[in-house]
């Protein structure tokens, strides 16, 4: 009876309790009028993937605790949680989130708060029933637009001061980016905390790959710059 209470947790949002787990990761994706229906449902279906990769769940099931705590939150002038808090701690959990990924309809409309968004994923942390050992905000975007909300630094700092780190995957899509050096304004303006990394994808078939990428490394707790994430990257790699 404890397994199969267990397994039912596993694969499903939470309810009210308290949870130990490795890490509480909120994917921060893009859903702003930059973002068409296309290219909204292509971000999901990418985390899709990346989640369920093997060398992701490998990476989840040797964590310290075994297991993540993972919700989807899509961001445009309002946010809205697509999928709620779910612990993950192996292929059946990690294809249960997959699953209720791709399913909601757009709820996040208008164009950019970028600064609102990140106090949001802040709020579904300390608002939850979970105690994470590490808390990461994971925030995607194809843009430095802010045109509502608090400042972009000021929302960031806010996090940060809260022991939560805030890692980034510009995506170099966006026409009127081309003379626009997009991962260097996200490092400067939004990431924050410890080993906090900008990671960055073109649009297609490259931005699945760095989102597992980017997942490997959260689910670490390292960067990319070190021997230990670049072993974690080889290994991804090889298994291709």
């Amino acid at each position: 009876m404890r397994t199969l209470l267990l397994a039912l947790t596993l694969a499903s949002p939470l309810a009210a309790q308290t949870i130990e787990t490795d890490l509480e990761l909120v994917l921060l994706a893009d859903a702003s009028g930059s973002i068409d229906a296309d290219e909204l449902l292509f971000q999901r279906q990418s985390y899709a993937i990346a989640i369920t990769d093997p060398a992701v769940v490998s990476a989840i099931e040797n964590t310290l605790y075994g297991s993540i705590a993972v919700t989807y939150v899509e961001w445009a002038q309002t946010q809205a949680t697509v999928v709620d808090w779910t612990i993950i701690a192996d292929m059946d959990s990690a294809t249960a989130f997959a699953e209720a990924l791709i399913g909601p309809p757009r709820q996040a409309t208008g164009r950019n708060a970028i600064g609102s968004a990140l106090l949001y994923g802040k709020d579904q942390i300390e608002g939850n029933d979970i105690r994470g050992f590490r808390r990461v905000i994971d925030f995607s975007g194809d843009t430095m637009g802010n045109s509502y909300g608090p400042p972009i630094t000021v929302a960031r700092d806010e996090v940060v001061a809260a022991g939560i780190t805030i890692n980034a995957l510009p995506i170099l899509r966006n026409e009127s980016f081309q003379n626009f050096d997009l991962p260097a304004a996200y490092e400067a303006n939004i990431i924050g905390g410890p080993n906090a990394f900008v990671m960055p994808a073109q649009s297609g078939p490259e931005f699945t790959d760095a989102v597992r990428r980017k997942l490997i490394l959260e689910i670490a707790g390292t960067t990319p710059q070190t021997q230990f994430a670049s072993l974690l990257l080889d290994t991804l790699k090889e298994g291709e």
